[in-house]
């Protein structure tokens, strides 16, 4: 066969979604913190037209966030639809995209905020689109609701480009990705953890398995969504009103209903592997999050309002990124399926990350002391992650 009339072959770095988006993701979510800590604290200016908190939650929210979607969607999509991948020159068509916004977002003090808005919003839009067509056309309709979700995270960035310009700060273009965010957590990981956990159970641990999926899930998701809907919209609700305590009711509510969704999991059974262990820890800051929303929202003098973001963003939805970014490059790349001690370090450190800043938003006389701890746990566990599971991700599956 001469070379023109042979098959072009898909390179392995765009050959799944996650391959190059798990560790672009996980260098972004490094440098933001590397830059954003010092900044903070002083010791280095950023150019950016952003001030350094909404710098820091933009490129987080917005940069970090969608490129881990995009990487876990773009592969188990084609799981659920039994339709082809997103590879080859359409994946990296997404990848060009997603280091436009960056791009737009590193020039953001040269450029109309308008070009700005326009390029951190276009990806999330495009990816909502293509997992919305993937879903509909198989009529999977079971995963509709991962479709609401990232719809809600596409809105998000373009409304904090609005209310930034209008207001000077974003009351609810940050909480709704959080929420879209923990949303989406609770409805696949609701699938995932259970699942993966029965399947470590009867394989390693015989015994009890988590309970099957049933009314008790769909009322504590059902709940937790409402509940999220009630945490966003609660800076239009004045403080110690009859609005702001349901908001709170509900926020607790929440908290019981999934913390028990998750022991029906029996996450103590897992103990013996850190791979589905991971996957219990992460989940449990869910539940420890709503708790400290309501005690936030009605007791709003305590200042909680830092620590529940971060209960979320590090220990629910980064680390539960973590987990499954580990997991999935093990299994997709033909490696065993648990977690070495080097994997259990990147785990970690982002419970380091997590434990460190909500003692700073607790004790913040600790704050230069603990800020850069934090920084350094952060940054090494995504930093490891790349060093570790980069060339696996770079390389072509062994062959059987």
């Amino acid at each position: 066969m001469t070379q023109a009339l042979r098959p072009r072959r898909t390179p392995a770095a765009l050959s799944l979604g996650m391959r190059p988006f798990f560790p672009l993701a996980a260098l972004h979510g490094a440098a933001v913190v590397g830059l954003w800590v010092p900044w903070y604290l002083g010791w280095l200016s950023v150019p950016s037209a952003l001030p350094p908190a909404a710098w820091h939650a933009h490129e987080l929210l917005f940069g970090f966030l969608p490129a881990i979607l995009a990487g876990f969607l773009l592969t188990a999509v084609p799981n659920w639809t039994g339709r082809a991948p997103v590879v080859g020159l359409p994946l990296a068509g997404l990848v060009t995209l997603w280091l436009a916004g960056r791009a737009g977002m590193a020039l953001s003090d040269a450029l109309p905020p308008m070009i700005v808005a326009a390029l951190v919003t276009a990806f999330p839009a495009l990816l909502t689109a293509v997992t919305a067509r993937e879903i509909v056309t198989a009529r999977n309709w079971r995963n509709l609701g991962v479709v609401a979700g990232m719809t809600a995270l596409t809105v998000a960035p373009a409304l904090f480009h609005w209310e930034l310009a209008r207001e000077g700060w974003s009351p609810y273009a940050e909480s709704l990705a959080i929420a879209a965010a923990l949303t989406l957590i609770m409805i696949v990981g609701g699938r995932i953890v259970p699942t993966f956990t029965t399947n470590w159970v009867r394989k390693a641990n015989p015994g009890r398995e988590p309970a099957p999926p049933g009314a008790y899930d769909r009322l504590a998701l059902g709940v937790g969504t409402l509940a999220l809907a009630g945490w966003v919209a609660r800076p239009a609700v004045a403080d110690g009103s009859a609005a702001a305590l349901t908001i709170a009711a509900l926020l607790g509510t929440a908290a019981g209903l999934v913390a028990v969704r998750q022991a029906r999991w029996v996450p103590h059974r897992t103990l013996g592997e850190p791979l589905v262990t991971v996957l219990h820890v992460a989940h449990a800051f869910v539940p420890v999050g709503f708790l400290l929303a309501a005690l936030a929202v009605a007791w709003p003098a305590a200042g909680l309002d830092s620590a529940v973001t971060h209960t979320w963003t590090i220990g629910a939805i980064t680390l539960m990124s973590l987990a499954v970014m580990t997991r999935a490059a093990r299994g997709h790349t033909g490696h065993a399926l648990t977690a070495p001690p080097a994997t259990v370090a990147l785990y970690a450190g982002i419970l380091v990350a997590v434990l460190t800043r909500i003692t700073v938003v607790l004790v913040p006389s600790l704050t230069l002391a603990l800020l850069p701890v934090t920084a350094v746990a952060w940054g090494l566990a995504l930093l490891g992650y790349v060093v570790l599971y980069g060339p696996m991700l770079m390389r072509p599956r062994p062959s059987a």
